[in-house]
Formats: structure tokens, C-alpha cells, sequence
């Protein structure tokens, strides 16, 4: 539990530095498992403000994110998280509506190591993602994402879980 206020603390500094930098946003999500476990994702994105490979088809951008997610199971597997994300975001062109494909590779920290019968093997995971969805003018964000948590091996059992999930970004 200390490691998890840690990285909260962690998360909260760096985000509030990103969002006093960079345009920001809320994310909300809701989301479940392949076992039908309900979670729901609260969290805050800081845009790089910066733009690669720019062309008339698109940009590529990307964003921090830092995130708490209630995984709500039975009274005996319910579990929070927190993570944190670099995410490549490929944005393409379009006037009032610009559709996105977005992945990322970061880390996160459990409460407990199971999650429905999935045994984590240690709090310490990577998070994965990838998703896609819509930006509208003004800066907020509609789409899917799909969102895959494991150790990589470095602990066993390593059975790892998924979130699939439906988000929306406000903008700040």
C-alpha cells in the first residue's frame, strides 16, 4: 500500500507539471473484462504539444497519462490501480472531427495481485494499450480501448487481464 501512495504521488506531480506545460484533459472510462468485471478508469492526459511525420494525411503526436482504475469484482477480487503512460497518438486530418489510432507502454501498480481468478504474480505491471476513436473540435475525445496488464515474466504466476473499455476526454 506505501508503493501505491508513492506512485500516486509520483503521478499527481508529474501530471500537475504537464498540465500547467501542455493543453490537458480528464479521462473517464468505463470498461470490463473477458470475465465480466466491471472497471472504471479516472485519469488525466498532458499533451507533448509536439507533432512528427506531419502530412496531408495526418500527424503523429502523443500524450502522458496518469490514471486511477476500480476493477469491481466480487467482494474477494476487487482491485485499484494506478498507471502511468507515454502514448503515440496517429491523428489524422479533418476539419471538425479527426479520427485517431493511438498505443502505449507503461507501468502500473495493483492493490492486490489477483484480479477475478488471474493471479498477477506482483502489484508491479506493465500496461499496454491500444485504441481508437474520434477528436472533435475543442478538444474532446470519444473512443474504444483496449488495455492489457501483465509483468512480462519477471514474477510468477504472470496470468496478466484485460480491460476493454469506452472513454471519453474533456478537455482542461
Amino acid at each position: 500500500m506505501k508503493s501505491l501512495l508513492c506512485l500516486a504521488a509520483l503521478t499527481a506531480t508529474t501530471l500537475l507539471y504537464g498540465v500547467t506545460a501542455h493543453a490537458a484533459g480528464v479521462e473517464f472510462s468505463v470498461g470490463q473484462t473477458g470475465k465480466s468485471t466491471q472497471t472504471y478508469r479516472l485519469g488525466l492526459q498532458s499533451d507533448w504539444d509536439r507533432s512528427w511525420l506531419q502530412s496531408d494525411v495526418g500527424r503523429l503526436t502523443g500524450y502522458w497519462s496518469g490514471a486511477y482504475t476500480y476493477w469491481d469484482g466480487d467482494k474477494a477480487s476487487s482491485n485499484h490501480s494506478l498507471s502511468f503512460s507515454p502514448v503515440f497518438v496517429y491523428e489524422f486530418s479533418g476539419e471538425s472531427v479527426k479520427p485517431y489510432i493511438e498505443a502505449g507502454i507503461g507501468v502500473a501498480l495493483f492493490a492486490h495481485t489477483e484480479v477475478e481468478d488471474n493471479k498477477l504474480g506482483s502489484a508491479f505491471q506493465f500496461e499496454d494499450r491500444i485504441g481508437f476513436g474520434l477528436r472533435f473540435a475543442g478538444g474532446h475525445e470519444l473512443g474504444v480501448r483496449v488495455t492489457h496488464y501483465s509483468n512480462a515474466g519477471i514474477r510468477t504466476p504472470n496470468d496478466g487481464i484485460e480491460s476493454y473499455a469506452l472513454h471519453y476526454t474533456l478537455p482542461l
